[in-house]
């Protein structure tokens, strides 16, 4: 099962320049694709066209053979601002998505139990209010929800990016953990480099509302925070990344397989 899009083009009302031109990938299932790019660049209007929340004005996003118009459970998605329920305990908050996959209730529990174990979290987070927990615990809770709707592919719109260094490396650690264990399709926006270097199978960098380059990652897993900078090849894959992402250089060939 792949997740397209051919030749993808937004075009917002009264904006002087299509947010998206002509954009065609594919992403193969159980694959884990960084995209890259300075803001503006359509990294979030390509996640969005992808999870059925942007309408495109030319071209298609096509999931699994069927072309995507909507939102749906197979595409889970995950913002850089969580988007809890601030009135319900974090329990409850999974619950209303496993109400919403049309999860028996008599099964909730044992799935809200086996979904905050998978993220790393203790039973008794589930009575707190998302207001009670620290920015990394709420980002895990966010995930076991978006994991609730039993996704095919996640799309994470930089989920990372306003956690504290020491936190974010740790969710890198776990969404790669569950990326390894569940072997959904993965498609994730960062402005970090290095958070590219670490999670990617390919890294697209985008610019000017379309593709400029992309390369498969040829670092070897497992990646460690700690030792990244040692693996062979790390840096020369760093400085063709921050070349690329120096709008003032002219566009290469493609470094994709």
């Amino acid at each position: 099962m792949t997740l397209q899009a051919r030749d993808l083009t937004v075009h917002f009302a009264g904006a002087a320049t299509p947010a998206l031109r002509d954009v065609t990938l594919d992403f193969a299932a159980g694959s884990f694709t960084v995209l890259v790019g300075p803001s503006g660049s359509g990294k979030s209007t390509l996640l969005s066209c992808l999870a059925g929340l942007q309408p495109a004005t030319g071209g298609e996003v096509v999931d699994d053979g069927i072309v995507v118009t909507a939102p749906h459970p197979r595409r889970g998605m995950a913002f850089q601002r969580d988007i809890l329920f601030a009135w319900m305990s974090v329990e409850s908050n999974i619950r209303f998505a496993l109400r919403a996959n049309g999860i028996p209730s008599r099964q909730h529990r044992d799935r809200v139990h086996e979904l905050l174990t998978s993220v790393g979290l203790p039973l008794d987070i589930g009575r707190r209010k998302p207001s009670q927990l620290s920015g990394g615990m709420r980002q895990r809770v966010g995930l076991a929800r978006m994991l609730a709707g039993e996704p095919e592919v996640m799309l994470m719109d930089e989920p990372f990016a306003a956690l504290d260094a020491q936190t974010r490396l740790r969710m890198q650690d776990l969404i790669v953990d569950l990326w390894s264990r569940l072997r959904r399709t993965v498609v994730f926006v960062t402005h970090d480099v290095d958070e590219a270097i670490r999670l990617s199978d390919r890294i697209v960098v985008l610019s000017d509302a379309t593709i400029r380059s992309a390369i498969d990652n040829p670092l070897p897993r497992p990646r460690p925070a700690d030792s990244l900078a040692d693996l062979t090849g790390y840096s020369d894959l760093r400085r063709w990344l921050h070349h690329q992402l120096d709008t003032n250089t002219e566009v290469p060939i493609s470094k994709e397989h």
